[in-house]
């Protein structure tokens, strides 16, 4: 199993990176354009309509690219939880708290 890990481990890396990269870059722009410039009047507010958000979500790029949106920053999230519970203590749990965080954020897959 050791010898599995050792081998996937730069995939594992590559996906907390590019949920650092989604977390704080791209969701940061989202949350600017939907909380300031939508209501300031900068963006019209018929770009983020339903019809717009169905098609991006019926596209099969446009949900590949809301897969990574959401399960990126999840993986990412669920890596400092696993972090945050071992400097608590808990590293007789790494196994539990490992295989749970990295579940929940597949399960958004």
């Amino acid at each position: 199993m050791k010898e599995l890990l050792l081998r996937i481990e730069p995939v594992i890396w590559l996906l907390f990176g590019q949920g650092i990269l989604l977390g704080t870059i791209l969701l940061t722009g989202w949350v600017i354009a939907v909380g300031l410039l939508v209501p300031a009047g900068i963006v019209p507010a018929e770009a983020l309509s339903y019809e717009r958000a169905y098609g991006l979500a019926s596209n099969f790029i446009g949900r590949l690219i809301l897969l990574a949106l959401i399960a990126l920053p999840l993986w990412k999230g669920a890596h400092h939880l696993r972090s945050l519970s071992i400097d608590m203590g808990g590293g007789e749990r790494d196994g539990a708290v490992g295989w749970f965080g990295s579940s929940s954020a597949m399960v958004r897959l």
